[in-house]
């Protein structure tokens, strides 16, 4: 009997060892090398491809000038998508576990299967499991528990009996759940490794491709927060979503960071409810629908989520510090971010910020990373500060340079249209030195060079 020959693998990037290795030289992590059999190449075996005769042809002669996509009902879904599902495209949706990828497909597989076949594969829950679930989401329906014929379940993880229940019920949508607990038989290594998840994917997408079936894949993330397995697997496929948003928070948060057939960036906002995943049509009127008027420490945001305006509330408060090292505690802004804003509220503004400790929260769960709402931060803080507030119908965009100076941001006339759609009369915004298009006349602008003056003019004068 031949002797099998062994390699080791990096789980994180894919690199390939003859050793095991404490640390991977490629992406620096550690402990990651796991152990696979190599598979002997056969030169019985059929050439693979996307299809049985691939011919060159000329880009004149190639049809499907205009896409061909399947409408979604779900609008938040489909417009992250690029504007509904195209047929023979290959989407990965990540996210924490119980974050609501499930749910959200369970969703979108019951809406497609009124205009075509579905099969929904899962190796992690039963079809009684499915079916518990399906019938609560139907239940919040107007037309009850009355599911789609054309939807098909099945509980499997072996990819060759998958593709056999593809082969026979030949569906418009292919949801696998999750990629990382299918496997190939032919491959020596667990599912879930790296040379399972490499080629399922693979085979998915060839199957994608060749037959014209649009796939969504579920996968698991890593304990940081990325797609677990190698990074190619993000570059098989044509659509990569994240679902984002604090367990502990209704609000979701449907991120696109690739997109082969839409822009990237762009964000689809839903709530958790009892019936699912209900989109949510204006999301900045629902995160300042709890908002207390002017109270201290409290700001509005407006920052950019791909295409989408969102206003948000940004809270701030300042405590005097029972240590030597006064605390800086951000919540959904960037850390070293508020340190910056601290230091030049401190330098520039006067304030005593050294024996304070400084907290600062964006409500409803959400992650502001752009440097437009350092303005609204810096107002926040102040006014918890000077103990004044904000003026309530006012909001703060701009980011702030070292010397205190504010600097402009991008699609501000975006951002202040959605401001007055929501009833705000005023709005802070850096001085524009260049020319550009006219401000928006529903709400009045009030520009200012600096942070002080912007704090001057944003604050309620007793």
């Amino acid at each position: 009997m031949a002797k099998l020959k062994t390699q080791y693998v990096c789980q994180e990037c894919g690199k390939r060892s003859p050793k095991p290795m404490g640390r991977c030289t490629q992406c620096g992590e550690w402990n990651t090398y796991i152990e696979e059999v190599v598979e002997k190449a056969s030169s019985k075996r059929a050439p693979r491809g996307l299809s049985a005769r691939s011919q060159p042809q000329r880009l004149s002669e190639i049809g499907g000038e205009s896409e061909d996509r399947i409408a979604l009902s779900i609008e938040e879904f489909a417009r992250v998508l690029g504007g509904g599902v195209v047929p023979g495209s290959v989407v990965l949706i990540g996210g924490d576990p119980g974050i609501g990828k499930s749910t959200l497909l369970l969703q979108t597989a019951i809406e497609m299967a009124r205009a075509g076949t579905v099969l929904y594969v899962s190796g992690e829950e039963s079809e009684t499991q499915i079916k518990m679930r399906a019938t609560r989401l139907m239940r919040s329906k107007e037309n009850g528990a009355d599911f789609p014929e054309d939807l098909y379940l099945v509980t499997e993880t072996s990819l060759e009996i998958i593709l056999e229940h593809v082969d026979n019920i030949k569906p418009d949508l292919l949801i696998v759940d999750s990629i990382q607990t299918t496997y190939l038989s032919a491959l020596e290594s667990s599912a879930g490794s790296v040379t399972q998840v490499r080629e399922c994917s693979s085979r998915l997408r060839e199957l994608a491709k060749s037959q014209g079936t649009a796939v969504f894949l579920i996968g698991h993330v890593t304990k940081e927060g990325n797609i677990a397995g190698p990074r190619v697997l993000e570059h098989i496929v044509d659509t990569v979503l994240y679902l984002e948003g604090d367990r502990f928070q209704s609000y979701r948060l449907l991120r696109s960071v690739k997109n082969r057939f839409g822009a990237t960036s762009e964000v689809g906002v839903f709530e958790m409810q009892e019936g699912g995943m209900v989109e949510v049509s204006n999301p900045s009127e629902a995160f300042l629908a709890e908002r207390m008027v002017n109270a201290a420490g409290s700001a509005i945001a407006v920052t950019m989520e791909g295409t989408r305006p969102l206003l948000v509330e940004v809270q701030g408060l300042t405590s005097a510090t029972s240590f030597g090292n006064p605390r800086r505690t951000p919540n959904g802004v960037d850390f070293n971010r508020l340190l910056l804003i601290t230091a030049v509220l401190t330098r520039r503004m006067g304030l005593k910020l050294a024996e304070q400790d400084v907290f600062v929260n964006v409500v409803g769960g959400l992650k502001v990373g752009e440097p437009a709402a350092d303005l609204a931060v810096a107002a926040a803080i102040a006014s918890s500060m000077k103990d004044q507030s904000v003026k309530a119908d006012s909001v703060l965009i701009g980011e702030i340079g070292l010397s205190g100076e504010l600097r402009m941001v991008s699609q501000m006339s975006a951002r202040l249209n959605e401001a007055a759609k929501l009833g705000f009369k005023t709005a802070i915004v850096p001085k524009r030195l260049r020319k550009g298009e006219p401000w928006p006349k529903d709400i009045k602008v009030v520009e200012a060079r600096t942070l002080r003056q912007a704090l001057d003019g944003a604050m309620v004068q007793e």
